[in-house]
């Protein structure tokens, strides 16, 4: 085991190094932390990080996250479900949600859609929306949880991803299912294989019964209820199944990436 005198670089402010890492977290993540009592003494030892090594609000803030999705992935049960609610509990109008305004968000026209699969597959191929469409449909209210702070009750109709994947025959000992948007900024998202699984986990294709409005994410939502809002990616074009991690959009900022509710 190292030394914690190992640690003590002179000229390093541990207290400040924390205080710079603290703010490279997304607000609510960041009040949890702070609230939490992080000392750099009990970061270092969870996460292995030695500072006379490097010693960056960075690259700390790296294996904290890192750290963080070990425990999350380790503790997380497949399961377990989400919350269910009744069709009285749902929130309407419900909120839109993007690092854009609405006016900006895609739109996508149903004649040219296609949702690429690839990968660690049997059967890659693109797939339309009248395709897609015929896919065996299930419905669920559940809630939305934005790591913003805001919540909101939708319900949400689509094939569940787990049989989806089983038709074209992913490798479910893959780690990861991956997915590109049509954002103007390039959305991507990877969802650890565990959740993908999950029974609840949703390709939607439908809100509170109508067909998916541009709002909430046509044609495509990921429905991942198990999750933060912005592991829901939107206006899905394609999914990858892949053991490599490729990152995401919120993830290359600083995001966890299991970022389980």
């Amino acid at each position: 085991m190292r030394r914690l005198r190992s640690l003590l670089i002179p000229g390093v402010d541990k207290r400040l190094l924390v205080k710079d890492a603290a703010k490279l977290l997304p607000d609510p993540a960041r009040r949890r932390f702070i609230a939490g009592g992080a000392s750099f003494g009990a970061l270092t030892l969870l996460t292995g990080c030695d500072v006379s090594d490097s010693f960056s609000a960075e690259k700390l803030l790296a294996q904290i996250s890192k750290f963080n999705d070990k425990v999350q992935a380790a503790i997380f049960n497949p399961n377990t479900l989400a919350p269910t609610y009744t069709e009285a509990d749902i929130t309407r109008p419900f909120p839109f949600n993007g690092y854009y305004s609405e006016d900006e968000a895609p739109d996508i026209d149903s004649e040219d859609y296609t949702f690429e699969v690839r990968g660690l597959v049997d059967n890659a191929k693109s797939w339309t929306l009248d395709e897609l469409y015929k896919l065996p449909e299930v419905t669920q209210i559940t809630r939305h949880v934005c790591v913003e702070g805001w919540s909101a009750i939708g319900s949400w109709s689509g094939t569940p991803l787990r049989d989806f994947l089983k038709l074209v025959g992913a490798d479910t000992r893959a780690k990861y299912c991956w997915f590109q948007c049509a954002d103007v900024d390039g959305y991507n998202s990877p969802l650890d294989m565990a959740t993908a699984l999950h029974p609840q986990t949703q390709m939607t294709f439908k809100f509170d019964g109508e067909i998916l409005p541009r709002k909430y994410g046509y044609p495509m939502k990921i429905r991942v209820p198990t999750k933060l809002g912005f592991k829901n990616p939107k206006y899905v074009v394609s999914m990858e199944v892949t053991n490599d991690y490729k990152g995401g959009y919120w993830e290359d900022q600083g995001y966890n990436s299991f970022s389980g509710i």
